[in-house]
């Protein structure tokens, strides 16, 4: 007999607002990820959403063309404006497509369509939840080569990379289906979404593991798509270190 808690079908969602310049090497990574799982477990049905919210760039086709011909994917396009309501979105309608009788059988995961999660993304996250974990919070890295190396430098002090990390990240997270259904689902926010959930989840008395073992890397931007977003907060960042001096 399986264990209850065992991951049967899994889901993922990847929201995207005018992502062309990145959407390309976020689903690549995230396919890979799939195929990764599947290679060792086969007994798991995948689905992943992608979900192009108020797309007015490329970004349409790019993802057409990294995913037509792969029935685990689908592509939506939507108007709703905001990052939480988009993941919300996805994993609702991935789960009325998923064959399970059981929702907490059901893995739910999401990043970002500016993020690359690693070929181990999906089977670490499998293995946490089949251990007992109701969430998965990941932890994340901000590509240095898209800034300047002060910034970076700060941002790996204030976010040392270890298990049991305090961090929350939209782009590297997982859910029990009955965990997230019980705390409302993601909230409809701009921003924060993420956060507002894990505190339901907390409440909720659901077990919330935090783990750097499927570290994702995601854009350095500093111009913001969300006013108080991941990029906003890098750009704090980048306040807050000392002007050089003129000469």
């Amino acid at each position: 007999m399986p264990r209850p808690l065992e991951i049967k079908s899994l889901a993922v969602v990847m929201p995207a607002h005018n992502e062309d310049q990145h959407i390309g090497k976020a689903l690549a990574a995230l396919k890979a990820s799939a195929d990764a799982l599947h290679h060792e477990r086969q007994d798991i049905e995948a689905r992943i959403v992608v979900v192009l919210d108020h797309c007015t760039d490329r970004s349409a086709e790019i993802a057409a063309a990294h995913t037509s011909g792969d029935n685990r994917f689908s592509v939506v396009n939507v108007q709703l404006r905001s990052t939480g309501a988009s993941r919300d979105f996805g994993f609702r309608a991935a789960l009325e497509s998923l064959r399970a009788d059981d929702a907490a059988g059901i893995w739910l995961a999401t990043t970002d369509a500016d993020s690359a999660v690693p070929l181990h993304w999906l089977t670490r996250q499998v293995e946490l939840a089949d251990a007992g974990a109701d969430a998965v919070l990941g932890s994340v890295e901000p590509d240095p080569a898209d800034m300047e190396p002060a910034i970076h430098r700060r941002w790996l002090e204030l976010h040392p990379f270890r298990e049991d990390h305090q961090h929350i990240y939209g782009a590297n997270m997982g859910i029990r289906a009955s965990a997230y259904i019980s705390a409302g689902g993601f909230p409809e926010l701009r921003a924060h979404e993420d956060r507002v959930l894990v505190e339901r989840l907390r409440h909720r008395g659901f077990a919330v593991t935090a783990t750097d073992t499927i570290r994702v890397v995601t854009s350095g931007r500093t111009h913001s798509r969300a006013p108080e977003g991941f990029a906003a907060y890098l750009r704090s960042l980048a306040a807050e270190l000392p002007t050089p001096a003129s000469g």
